[in-house]
Formats: C-alpha cells, structure tokens, sequence
C-alpha cells in the first residue's frame, strides 16, 4: 500500500509539473506576441516594445516551444503569422483588453473614481435619487465618475439580498428588521396616506383615521415588501385587521387597483397619485411617515468612490430629512 502510495504521489507531481510547464508563460510574453502579429517585423516591434530584438525572439520561441506549434512564418523580411498564429491571437486579444479594463476599472475605483451599482426603490427614482446623483456629479466634475442603475421590480428585500450576495454597492430602500449584516442609514421620509376611488363613501372626507378604513376592502402590500411591516404596524396599533382584496408589490400598481376600484389603500405619497382618479385622504390617527434608508453592507471594502458617494448622501440628508415626493 505504502509503495502504491508512493506511485500515486510521483503521478500527482507529473501531473503538476506538467501544468507547471504548460502556464508558465508570462503576461509579456502574450503582449509580445501580440505586438509583433501586428507589426510583422521583429526590429520594429522589439522597438515599439523597447527591449532587444533577442529578446523578443527568445520570448516568442519560447512561447512556441510551449505551445508546441509555430506562430509564425518567416515572409520576406518580415513575419507573418501562421494559422495557428491567428487563433491564437483571437484568444491572446480578448483576455488582453478583458484584462486592461479591469486594470483601468480598478485604478480609477482607487483614485475615487469609476462605477457605482445603486439599486433602489422605484419611488425612489422619481426625485430623491436623481437630485442626489446630480448634485454628487457636479460636485466632482473633474472626476470619472458613472452610475450602474438598478430598480426594475425590485422590492426591500430583493435590494437586501442583493446586497449581501454583492451585486450592488448600495441600495436605497426601506427598512427590514433582523438583518445584522446590513447597516441602514436614514435618508429620506414619505408620509402614508389613505387613497380611495373617488365614488367612494370615504372620498367625501377631508382627512381619515385609521379606523375609517376597516369596514372596506383594502389593497396591502405582499409581505416580503418593507411598507408592509409598517402598515401591519399600524394596525396592530388600533387593533385591527384590514379586510383583504389583494396583496401587490409596488406603490404604483396599488395605486391603480385603488383607481378601478378594486378597494382602498394606506399608501406613499407619491406623484403618480395626482394623475389618476383617487381621492388622497391624510392619515391623521395614527399619523405615520414612511422612512427611507440607504443600505449598505457592513465590514466590507467600499472603494473611494464609494465612500466618498455615501458621505455626500449622508450630508445632503440631515441638510434636507423633510423630503417630499411632490
């Protein structure tokens, strides 16, 4: 068993030299390559390269000899490349320049600049958002600075999750209870109103309280949704469940069931309310404001850029917290 043991291990180390061999060419060598398909002279490319002409052919026959097949074929006084050259160069190219803009992406990220992924609530990115991002681009206008945006039927949770798997940088969202990995910063507020048809008994009042809406069927958000803790919240507050037409995931789509008639709503004040057929009630008793969060990842690396993105959210929000989606 011992000498068994032993064959194996000899195979294994085989095994490892021969991968060894078959990667050890270097990231010059591929630039090399690259550099000379295109010139097809090796004393104008080990030039344009700046290293000796010797060196560059030691570099490309060791390249060769590595990949066991020629790269290149001698055409007069200058080279060209072989038909195994040419595949080759396709491939060489493509992780070249993948490479280069990662390079790039990541010096630029390091300098305080590049590409933020921002995933938030839809609501959100009607006035908050983009006054927060244009008034953050114009404060850096020397710098190379994008956005990557991300809102398409996303809810609270979906951001959260997100997140933490690292798709995104920050999000911009409601709060969520129990999530230790996630630190929440204050941002914005909304207030909750109650919307209703306009047919409906209660569009004849000026202000409602919570109670005013229990007799009628009521549009409430799914559960996954962080308005609904909130609203539950508030029941519970008066000791009073909702009788349920439909649960929905997002304010507008609410917003248009209200409008057709299909129930109520304790919903966001939020623009599109103003452009459909609903009467928006005040919600005096008990009077709540939705708030809204930027949510971040805690103990990981933010790059500059980052940073520098959530210290200007933060400032702008204690300037104005009193925010107004109208």
């Amino acid at each position: 068993d011992a000498q068994e043991s032993r064959g194996l291990g000899d195979v294994y180390k085989r095994q490892i030299l021969i991968r060894e061999r078959s990667f050890s060419m270097n990231l010059y060598h591929l630039r090399y390559f690259s550099t000379l398909a295109h010139i097809e002279h090796y004393t104008k490319a080990a030039d344009i390269l700046a290293i000796t002409q010797p060196s560059l052919s030691y570099a490309i026959s060791t390249l060769e000899e590595e990949l066991g097949v020629k790269l290149f074929e001698k055409n007069g006084r200058n080279v060209t490349l072989t038909k195994y050259g040419k595949v080759f160069l396709n491939d060489v190219e493509e992780v070249l320049n993948r490479l280069d803009s990662s390079v790039n992406s990541l010096k630029l990220a390091g300098k305080g600049e590049g590409c933020i992924d921002v995933v938030f609530l839809r609501t959100l990115g009607i006035d908050f958002l983009p006054k927060i991002m244009r008034g953050f681009l114009e404060e850096n206008p020397t710098k190379k600075i994008d956005f990557n945006l991300y809102c398409d039927k996303v809810l609270t949770s979906d951001i959260l999750n997100g997140l933490k798997e690292k798709k995104y940088d920050l999000g911009f969202c409601s709060k969520l209870d129990n999530e230790p990995l996630i630190e929440f910063i204050p941002v914005a507020r909304q207030e909750l109103v109650v919307i209703v048809p306009l047919d409906h008994p209660l569009a004849v009042k000026d202000e409602v309280r919570l109670e005013d809406t229990i007799p009628y069927k009521q549009i409430i958000f799914k559960k996954r949704s962080g308005l609904r803790q909130i609203i539950d919240g508030l029941f519970e507050c008066i000791g009073q469940t909702p009788d349920v037409a439909y649960e929905i995931d997002e304010d507008q789509v609410a917003a248009g069931f209200v409008s057709n008639g299909f129930g109520i709503c304790v919903a966001p004040n939020i623009p599109i309310l103003q452009s459909l057929n609903v009467k928006i009630l005040p919600l005096v008793s008990p009077s709540w404001q939705r708030n809204f969060y930027m949510a971040m990842l805690k103990n990981v690396y933010h790059p500059p850029v980052v940073e520098a993105f959530k210290k200007y959210v933060i400032e702008q929000a204690q300037k104005e917290w009193d925010y107004k989606t109208s």
